[in-house]
């Protein structure tokens, strides 16, 4: 095979975070803001975004879940009143102190003394406190109930390191807040977020993952039980890309969410919250891109195809134009994936093969270039972005007839969206460990496998209080973490490396982002 000159200056096997930073630059997706931690997302970054939240939003929405808006700002006392939930978000609440700024005398602005709030507003780092605040509000009987509400909104976690789309201090998301009548019912919603976030994820980003239980110490603060998706990178580092929880009761209790039951008893809500975030597009570029940039599956792709007319600033140019505007309107009337297929026409000036490289970094599914000479014989070439090169090292254009490619454009869509998650898929479960009897030889296996060392399935006790704590240090000296407890896991035997005791259910240890 011949050597492939890549669209990339940086491969993920020479520098896997160079490559991802690299690849958010050339696919347009993102740029940094000027201000630390906060990105700008570009078009086609928040292209994929919108598509993703109209995506999610209809699976919401068809739960029963209603859409609301709260506000950005929430009063300091609002926290105050749940302490173990500030305890751990604390260090990133972003503070509000002043309402006004005045002059230095100096040429710059500075906040005015007499402009100081009389109780400072904390930045929205998640809205469990101000929604629970509305919810004491709403909610009288058991005829309020459940109560099921979702916002997309932005927050902010100042987050000391940072990286676009997987850790930023703003963020944008989608955050569930439900209040429930018993354990049960809340419980029930709970695996029901988890579930969903499962599903779109394998089915709309073609991202496999493995839902389960986080141990004590993962859990959301103040949450009873947490529960993630975790998804494997190419680089073998886990990815949390979706949570869910059970609050029990406390929330309920520092918020005031009460109510009359049938018997005409106040009773306090049980309560969940669930969210995902831009987290997500972190996870699609790490999940299926390679060395020529970003590949997007069709469900989320702002454009599935793209027609690329090779102009050549003469005469011919009108012709060629309305054969493609005609493919155009043709492959638009077509259905994948349950929806119309999305096509562009790109009519900017510039040669078509720098366009070409320009949409191949950005990932788009199919990419079509029309030439006078199809136009003329009613012909397409066809790019598939997930088969890209020929042995002999040149792209893989395949000339088809175009009535016979409008006719199977959707079903070739289709085939790309699953044939990324079945590569997906298969990498991952080709690098999932098993087997390893003893902590040495966990801390030898990430030792021998530095740079791309997959996750290790253990068994595991379920130790609690100050026994987890003394593995959760040893794990951390590894620069290890535990993922999850993946649900319906299969029958374990054996004892657990970390305390001996007799194994009660599987774990997933890694390292992550």
């Amino acid at each position: 095979m011949q050597k492939i000159r890549h669209a990339l200056t940086v491969t993920r096997d020479a520098d896997f975070a160079q490559w991802y930073q690299e690849v958010i630059a050339e696919a347009e997706m993102a740029e940094e803001s000027g201000v630390r931690g906060c990105m700008v997302i570009r078009p086609w970054g928040y292209g994929i975004w919108e598509r993703i939240q109209a995506l999610m939003d209809a699976r919401i929405k068809a739960a029963g879940v209603e859409n609301c808006y709260f506000p950005l700002f929430i009063p300091l006392s609002y926290f105050a009143k749940e302490a173990e939930h500030v305890e751990g978000f604390a260090k990133e609440m972003a503070v509000v102190t002043h309402h006004r700024l005045i002059g230095d005398g100096k040429g710059g602005l500075v906040p005015d003394p007499e402009a100081k709030l009389e109780e400072p507003l904390i930045v929205r780092p998640t809205s469990e406190t101000v929604i629970g605040a509305a919810m004491a509000r709403w909610i009288q009987s058991w005829r309020d109930l459940p109560m099921l509400t979702n916002q997309w909104a932005n927050v902010v976690r100042w987050e000391m390191r940072t990286r676009m789309f997987l850790r930023t201090s703003e963020f944008l998301w989608q955050e569930g807040h439900t209040a429930h009548a018993d354990k049960a019912d809340a419980m029930a919603e709970t695996l029901r977020a988890l579930e969903m976030y499962r599903s779109f994820s394998e089915e709309a980003l073609a991202m496999p993952v493995i839902a389960g239980e986080k141990p004590e110490n993962e859990r959301f603060p103040g949450a009873v039980a947490t529960y993630s998706i975790e998804a494997m990178m190419q680089d073998g580092k886990a990815l949390q890309a979706g949570t869910s929880h059970y609050l029990g009761t406390g929330f309920a209790e520092a918020a005031g969410i009460r109510y009359q039951d049938r018997e005409g008893q106040q009773a306090l809500c049980h309560t969940t919250s669930w969210g995902v975030s831009t987290r997500l597009i972190g996870g699609v570029i790490m999940t299926h891109g390679d060395d020529d940039g970003l590949r997007v599956p069709p469900a989320i792709a702002p454009q599935q195809v793209v027609i690329l007319p090779m102009l050549r600033e003469d005469d011919g140019d009108a012709a060629l134009l309305a054969y493609c505007e005609e493919l155009r309107r043709a492959l638009a009337a077509s259905q994948a994936l349950g929806e119309p297929l999305r096509v562009l026409l790109d009519k900017k000036p510039g040669k078509a093969t720098g366009k070409r490289w320009g949409w191949v970094k950005k990932g788009v599914p199919l990419i079509l270039e029309i030439g006078g000479r199809d136009a003329a014989g009613g012909q397409v070439s066809v790019l598939r972005r997930d088969r890209l090169w020929r042995e002999d090292g040149k792209p893989n254009f395949v000339g088809q007839a175009r009535e016979g490619f409008v006719a199977s454009a959707a079903a070739e869509i289709e085939d790309i969206q699953r044939a990324l998650h079945a590569e997906a898929t298969t990498r991952r479960d080709a690098n999932i460990v098993r087997g390893i009897a003893s902590f040495e030889a966990l801390a030898e296996f990430f030792s021998e496998n530095a740079r791309y060392p997959g996750w290790v399935e253990l068994g595991w006790s379920r130790p609690s209080g100050a026994e987890l704590e003394a593995v959760v240090a040893r794990l951390k000296v590894l620069k290890l973490t535990i993922r999850n407890t993946p649900m319906g896991g299969s029958e374990v035997a054996g004892n657990c490396i970390f305390t001996g005791k007799p194994a009660i259910e599987r774990i997933y240890v890694a390292r992550s982002y």
